[in-house]
């Protein structure tokens, strides 16, 4: 997943981080609802860890952007315990769970994976297509039931184009969800195209089929309707 912290205690948004690059996820920090509504208009993340509470301006303003401007993305509320009226109107507001400072990291762990399961893999950790199958919790990928050896970065490309199947996914796109929002500023993302390719490459020497098509000028899509 890429995740966005919005959190102005920089400690704390600093222990998320590295907990959570730890876990392989990108994540993204910002430290005020300013920098925080620039990355939402112009960057997209899978899930949000909200504070309320920010040094020029209140969290539930950034949910109703969220909500106007139909950014995709799950949100998680964080703010100081006792704050009951914020988690009721951040949660009819449309947020996805809540957690009450201070919490243990494997908690906000444990909640993002629930959200993200909810709500992109229909509750389960076994995702599967015809002959793919991949298991989110041990990161195991199997092509007709056998192990496949392959990268993280190829197994989080191929969850990429399951989650988002017969769309079309910029090779930009596709950079900034796997590798964070600095490959905006390169000049070229042209090593998407070799991970793509040594991902189809090892599908089809287990006896999978290529269902990722390549579209000129604009990227790949995840092809279901392939015989």
């Amino acid at each position: 997943m890429k995740i966005l912290v919005i959190e102005d205690n920089k400690e704390l948004a600093s222990s998320i981080h590295d907990y959570l690059a730890g876990e392989n996820y990108i994540c993204e920090l910002a430290f005020s609802a300013t920098e925080a509504r620039e990355k939402l208009l112009f960057f997209t993340y899978d899930c949000i860890i909200l504070d309320i509470m920010l040094p020029d301006g209140n969290g539930l303003e950034l949910l109703n952007l969220v909500k106007e401007e139909h950014i995709n993305g799950s949100i998680l509320i964080i703010s100081a315990k006792g704050a009951l009226d914020d988690k009721i109107k951040g949660l009819e507001e449309g947020a996805d769970d809540y957690l009450t400072k201070p919490f243990h990291l494997p908690e906000l762990h444990a909640r993002l994976r629930a959200i993200h399961r909810r709500k992109n893999l229909d509750g389960n950790n076994i995702i599967s297509f015809k002959e793919i199958t991949l298991n989110t919790n041990t990161f195991e990928l199997k092509i007709h039931g056998k192990a496949l050896d392959a990268t993280r970065k190829e197994f989080e490309l191929l969850l990429y184009f399951l989650v988002n199947k017969n769309r079309v996914l910029s090779r930009q796109a596709i950079a900034n969800h796997l590798w964070g929002d600095y490959t905006d500023n390169l000049s070229n993302v042209d090593f998407v195209y070799q991970h793509v390719k040594n991902l189809r490459k090892k599908i089809n020497m287990a006896g999978g089929d290529d269902y990722i098509d390549t579209i000129y000028g604009l990227g790949y899509k995840f092809n279901t309707n392939k015989s």
